[in-house]
This record gives C-alpha cells, structure tokens and sequence, in this order.
C-alpha cells in the first residue's frame, strides 16, 4: 500500500467525517421523523463509506469500529431504537475516534496504543448497550457481529419467502425434447413448490391444436429462501431460447435489494446496472428487457409517430422480474450519483503552495502590465495604446479569476462552532442555540483559516459570559433557551462577521473598575462607550469573578484582537446591559490583490482601497471653513471630517520653498504630538511644521467610509484606479500606524497603501470635533 493511496483515503474519510458531524448536530434540532430519518441514512451511508475504503487498504482496526456504529445506525433505521441527545453524543465521540484511528493508521502502525484501545474498548462498550449485548472484556476481544437493517422472518416463513416464477414454454420445447414437467420437479428440489397454477389460454381450437407443440405456461410459488436469482434462472439455462421466463424474488428481499443499492459506491452507474449490482435483476433479464426496448423503439419508428417507449424500469416492473420499490430506489441512487458526479466535476484538489504560487505570480504580471502601460503612453502610439488597453483588460480578468480560486464560503467555518455550542453549553448547564446566516459569503481561504480561532475564543465567550444561566434569564423576563448569532456579509469592500448573544451584555462599570484597578485608566478619565468596551482587549484584563476551564485568566481577548488587525481587519463592540452583546469583525476580502486609488502627495504617491472610496471633490473656497484650524466641511449638510494627508505624513509641498513661521496652513506642535507615531517625524521649528499649504495649490478631498463613518482625506492630485498587489512592509515596520503596506508601482517606485480603518478611527476620535463642528456650522 503507497503512502500516495493511503492519503487519498485519508482525505476522502476527512471529507466524509465533516459531513459526519455535520449531521449528526443536525439532528438535535430535527423534530420531523421523516427529516431524521433521512439524516439517519445519510450518516449510515457515510459510514459505510468509510468501513469500505478502510477495508480495501486492510485497515482492520477502523473496520471493526465502525461496523459496531453501523449496527447501532443500522437499529435506528429500522426503528428499533429511538435517536435521542445522549446517542448523538456517542455517536459525535465516535467520529472523533475514527478520525484518531484514521489519523494513527496514516502513521503505518498496525496496532493501537493504549489509550487507543481503552477509548476503542470503552466506546464499543457503551455502543453495544444500546445493541442489548454483553460489554466486550477486552479491546483484543472479538467485536460481535450484526447485521443492520436485516428483516425479520414471518413465523412459519412461507407466505414473505415465496419466490415467484413466471414460465411460458416456447412452441417447440417438446419438439426439442425439453419436459416441462422434468423442470418443474427440480425446482422441488431447490425449495418447497407452495402453488402450480396451470396456464392453458394459448390452448388453439382442436382444428389448429398440434400434438407436438407445447402451449403450456405455469405461475409457481417457490419457498427457498437461501436460494437466489442466478440459481433458479439456471434451472431454466437450457431453454431460455424457447421460453420466457421471469423471476420475482419475495417480498422479504425489497429491503435487501434497497439496502444494497443504497450502499452502492458513487460511480456514474444506469438504471440496468444499478439492479444488477444488487442483484434484484440477472444478467439474462436484463438482456431481456433491453431487447424488449430495442423492439418497441422499432415499431415507434415504423408508426412514425412521436411514440414513447418507457424506461427499463418501467418494462422491468411490466414484465414481473421486479418490484416497483426496487426501481423507485435504482431510480434515486441515479439521481444522487449524478449529483455526486457534477459536483466533483466542479471541484478538484490544489495545493496550497501551488496556488499561493499563482496568485504570487499574477501579483508580478499585473506590476509588469502597469509598467508596460506607463511606457506606451510615453510612446503615445494609438495602436500600441490600444493593444494595451486589451492586454490590461485580459490581466484584470485573469487577476480576478485567480484571486476567485481562492475564495471559499465560510459556511464550513461557522458549523464547526455547532458543536462547541452544544457541548460547552451543556457542560455549563445552559441551552443556547446558535444560528448561522450569511454562511454563502465568500471570503480568502487564508483569511478564513486565520480568522478561525479568534472566532472561537469569541463564541466561546459568549456562552461563557454572554449567555446566562435559565434560572436567570428566566427571572430578567427572557426564555430559558439563549441564542448566539453567527452572521456574515459583504459591506463596502468589506467582510463583516458578526457574534451576537441575547445574554446580559456589558458591564461598563465593572469593566472600568477593573481597568482603574490595573492602572489602564486615570481616575476620573471620561471615556466613550467604544473605548470602555474596548478595554476587554487589554493584555491579561477580565471580569471573570471566577476562573474555570473557559475563562477568567485574562488570557485570549487581546490575541484576538491582534490576530484580527494582523489581518487589516478591525474589531467592534456593540453592548446593552441585560439585552446582549455584538462584536463585529471587519476584515478585507482578500490579502493579495486589490483595485486601488492613486493619490499624489507631494512627491509621494499613495493607494486607497477603492472599495472604500465614496467619491472625490475639489475643496474650493466655499467649502472652506473660515475657522483655519478646523478641518471638516460641511457636504451637503452633513458633517464630514477631513485632515491633510501632507500635514500627517510632514510632507512638504513641491511649490513651497520657505520654512519660515506661518500660521495659514500650519500644524501645531499640539497636533505633532498627537500624530508622530505615524510615517516619519514632522520637522518642527520654533513650535511650527515645515510642512505648509500652497494657497495656489487646488486641493482635493477623498471621500472614504468605513464602518458606518465618513471621513475625507485632503490631497495634491487625484491619479485614477490602480491594480494594486499588496506587498508586506516587514517586521522593522509591523507597528507603523497609518500604513497597511506598500505597493510597486509600473515606475517601479513604491507606493504606501494608507490603512483607511485606522485613520477614519483617528479623525472621529479628535478632541471635540463634534463640538467645534456643530458650533462653527450653526
């Protein structure tokens, strides 16, 4: 066995064990019968899968285990037991006991360890409770063997065993020396002959009779119950010529047969192969049945008419070698094979590496375009403009397509966070629902994969402190059962998911008792509500008044919310005390490539995420504020604030020569100190900035929104759109604020992409610019 083939089947079983427990947590909520069922069958079959994959690659020990879950399934079909929370428990244990063992068999070891054999023995033990049978002694002892979904026998065994046979013996049988009658008692042989119907309606009138003709035909009743198709069909293999014959198998067999065909492997299989892998058609009749079809096509043809001519099926049930049960469920394993086959059609294993690679690469021809661009609108050639203008296209098309390789939805995220949900709230003594939507948005895989613990810490939050006890909840006028809400969407170029709870919020107060007792916060210091709530982010800070398994250590919240802003995303709180909480994470869509604006300021160029940008507008006199140190407008009265990226960036403007004080324009040592930790240090002189507006310079206001927020960026030259492949800045520059990485222009300069989240957050926040607006406007 290669390790190549023993990977394929550990991925396979991997697949197969999500969509395991993806049903398995579907099934708490499940309150029809008939959608448990369903579910139910779903889970037998993937088992099943599972058990023979394992057993084509010898792996005994997976084997074993799960025929023990299989029979206990197996009994949950038929009805003998009834699915309740304690079962799906076992049964979610042991899918993560077959995960374990399929992960120890890639290893190559053959035994088990011995906590592998004590959680082995202890499973099976508690699986076999359920199955009525004796605890095995052992995990080297044998592991009982039971058939699932096997149908009982009717006492006395006759009437649900009965084969029936159809037999029309051919005009020339006795010519050709065949005794109907040496036939009939051979079957006698194989069983107990229960009926013999003589047929004599193709008996002619004594005028036309011949002697040596047979018109004869039985309909006989057969218990055998060990018996099958191909056995009795060759009793008659000697005049299947001159005969027509058709073998209806007991009814007792239906389930078999359904049984069967829903175990069939998911190949692209026909409706004839379909019952003839079950054994439910023989080779014979389903020759038979297609010779008949050949023969009815025939005739429609003759007739010239738009004739039908059915299905095998349909002439399968007419000819009584079949019963319609057996069809109808041919007829569904079709459908599901289909569906099975047009989706891994769609879908087709890539390495990451591969495809980290590609997109690196596109990264690279869009850099070369942007030049090659630049170049022939030096050259000011039309037709080599032109050519470009199609090779840009194509790019951005190619850009596009790859970057959607790597999107997947986030679905598969969030339902691993059902069964924390269940098993935490369970083990605290709470019920609480949890409730996807949005579980379609797409999102970058890498993104997705690094989002997936923060995400976890903060449901798991929200259980723990979030959701409060029944008794509670209860008590405060709410039903017992807590709900925790898992939402995703798209919102200007933005992803934002959402953890909401209905539980008891935030306490400010205690929140700022806490932060004052670690010396986070002044006494007396006024905070808004964002900046208390955000305290809970503080390095080792909690308001756990108990440290258990969960929480309480002040260890978590503030990984979160690096491991967050490490992805350029940004995190919200929303709070009411006793209604819930809302954290809010809003990340971009993709680290790698992304449709920009390019500014000039100064001799500088930046980007701005275009998705961000709300529009652009020339700030002329009559927006101007007569206030000069006032930096908002008033935009068709709405209150925009704005700040000069020259000014926060100390970029002196190309036309200004002279440093000398100047109080138009300038910027304060107040506003200095406020922003020097972002890119380079301002050259103060006499308590003044060098950096000074050009009173002939036309300035120009990016208008961006984020979050809700509006805020405009002031700036010497507006470019246009810009491919732009985000390139890291490096560990010298990870704690530069303002900046969220850089960018290589088709000059080959480099360009810093500006963190629009970070400097929208710093404009709200300036010292009273609610009130220097309102004051100013009015």
């Amino acid at each position: 066995m290669s390790d190549e083939s023993l990977q394929i089947f550990t991925d396979e079983a991997e697949d197969l064990l999500g969509v395991a427990e993806q049903a398995l947590l579907n099934l708490d909520n499940l309150d029809d019968d008939a959608e448990t069922l369903e579910g139910i069958n779903d889970l037998f079959r993937t088992f099943h899968t599972i058990k023979g994959s394992a057993g084509l690659f010898g792996l005994n020990i997976v084997v074993d285990f799960t025929h023990v879950v299989e029979s206990l399934l197996g009994k949950v079909r038929e009805g003998s037991l009834k699915v309740d929370h304690d079962m799906v428990s076992l049964f979610l244990l042991s899918r993560d006991h077959l995960e374990n063992l399929v992960a120890h068999a890639l290893s190559g070891e053959t035994g088990m360890e011995n906590e592998l054999k004590q959680t082995d023995s202890d499973l099976i033990n508690r699986l076999n409770k359920y199955l009525g049978l004796e605890p095995v002694e052992s995990p080297e002892a044998s592991i009982p063997v039971t058939v699932a979904g096997q149908s009982p026998k009717v006492d006395g065994g006759v009437e649900n065993e009965n084969w029936h046979i159809s037999l029309r013996f051919g005009v020339d049988a006795l010519r050709n020396g065949m005794d109907p009658a040496s036939f009939i008692g051979y079957l006698n042989k194989i069983g107990n002959l229960t009926g013999v119907v003589l047929l004599d309606d193709a008996i002619p009138a004594w005028s036309e009779f011949d002697p040596e003709s047979c018109y004869l035909g039985f309909e006989i009743s057969l218990f055998a119950p060990s018996t099958n198709k191909e056995a009795l069909e060759e009793v008659f293999e000697f005049v299947q010529d001159d005969c027509k014959i058709s073998v209806l198998p007991p009814h007792s067999h239906i389930d078999d047969y359904i049984q069967m065909i829903e175990e069939l492997p998911e190949e692209d299989m026909r409706i004839g192969d379909i019952l003839l892998a079950c054994g439910a058609l023989t080779l014979q009749e389903k020759q038979n049945i297609l010779n008949a079809q050949d023969k009815l096509t025939d005739e429609v043809t003759a007739q010239g008419e738009g004739g039908f001519v059915p299905p095998l099926g349909e002439v399968a049930v007419e000819e009584h070698v079949i019963q319609q049960e057996v069809v109808d469920a041919a007829i569904k394993k079709q459908a599901e094979q289909k569906k099975m086959r047009e989706s891994g059609q769609q879908t087709i294993r890539v390495n990451a590496l591969k495809l980290e690679n590609l997109v690196n690469l596109v990264g690279e021809l869009v850099i070369g375009s942007a030049n090659s661009e630049l170049n022939a609108r030096r050259l000011a050639d039309d037709d080599l403009n032109e050519a470009m203008e199609n090779l840009l296209r194509l790019v951005e098309e190619v850009r596009d397509t790859t970057l959607g390789l790597r999107m997947v939805q986030i679905g598969e995220t969030f339902n691993r966070y059902k069964r924390v949900v269940r098993e935490v709230s369970r083990d605290l003594g709470k019920d609480i629902e949890l409730r996807i939507s949005g579980a379609e948005t797409e999102l970058d895989k890498t993104l997705i994969e690094k989002i997936a613990d923060p995400l976890m810490h903060l449901v798991r939050n929200a259980i723990d402190h979030g959701i409060e006890s029944p008794d509670k909840r209860m008590a405060a006028g709410k039903l017992a059962k807590g709900v925790v809400n898992l939402d995703a969407f798209h919102d200007s170029g933005s992803i934002v998911i959402q953890i909401r709870d209905d539980g008891g919020g935030l306490s400010k107060q205690k929140i700022l008792a806490k932060a004052m007792e670690k010396g986070l916060v002044a006494k007396g210091q006024q905070l808004s509500d964002q900046e208390i709530y955000h305290l809970i982010f503080a390095a080792g800070f909690s308001t756990a008044d108990a440290v258990s398994n969960l929480s309480g250590r002040g260890v978590g919240m503030d990984v979160v919310r690096k491991n967050i802003e490490a992805l350029r995303g940004h995190v919200e709180i929303d709070s009411a005390e006793g209604k819930g909480s809302t954290f809010s994470i809003r990340l971009p869509l993709t680290l790698a490539i992304i449709d920009g604006f390019q500014v000039r300021v100064g001799d500088g160029q930046y980007i701005v995420p275009l998705d961000l940008v709300d529009e652009c507008i020339e700030l002329n006199e009559s927006l101007r504020s007569k206030d000069e140190n006032a930096h908002y407008i008033n935009l068709r009265g709405e209150i925009l604030p704005f700040m000069y990226l020259r000014d926060m960036f100390s970029v002196t403007h190309p036309t200004v020569t002279s440093t000398q004080s100047d109080p138009e324009g300038m910027l304060g040592v107040k506003e200095y100190n406020a922003t020097r930790n972002y890119l380079g240090d301002l050259l103060v002189e006499d308590g003044h900035c060098a950096a000074q507006r050009n009173p002939e310079q036309r300035d120009n206001i990016v208008v961006v929104r984020f979050g809700g927020n509006k805020a405009g960026f002031v700036v010497d030259e507006l470019l246009g759109e810009h491919q732009t492949v985000i390139k890291p800045l490096g560990k010298v520059f990870q704690n530069l604020r303002g900046i969220s990485g850089a960018t290589i222009l088709g000059s080959g300069e480099v360009a810093m992409i500006i963190d629009i989240p970070e400097m929208v957050k710093r404009i709200i926040q300036r010292d009273n610019i609610d009130a220097v607006a309102a004051k100013t406007i009015h």
